[in-house]
């Protein structure tokens, strides 16, 4: 399974909004993606206008898959001015659980 770790910095004033468009991603993401294991959403408890996501797909094809659903595609449209800054993305191969089952 692949992992993604988002870090991600809100513009000022559009912390709400931005989560708010966030959730319907990520719950997209949950309901509608085969290969979406989970998606995190994390508030980071020393910024408000800070969150990181930790999602996990069965594989890279179903990250490419991810980017190509119209609820991201809506989701990236919607926040694209509020970013204060570009996302912070690492990627990984899960070790635990999947890589031993």
């Amino acid at each position: 399974m692949k992992a993604l770790v988002v870090t991600i910095k809100i513009k000022e004033g559009y912390r709400d909004a931005f989560v708010d468009e966030l959730l319907l991603d990520a719950q997209g993401s949950v309901d509608n993606e085969p290969g979406c294991v989970m998606f995190n959403v994390v508030q980071d408890d020393t910024d408000p206008n800070c969150v990181h996501l930790y999602e996990v797909y069965k594989d890279s094809a179903s990250i490419e898959a991810h980017r190509k659903m119209p609820h991201y595609v809506k989701w990236r449209s919607v926040v694209a001015d509020w970013f204060d800054g570009p996302p912070i993305i690492r990627s990984g191969t899960s070790i635990f659980p999947g890589a031993i089952e």
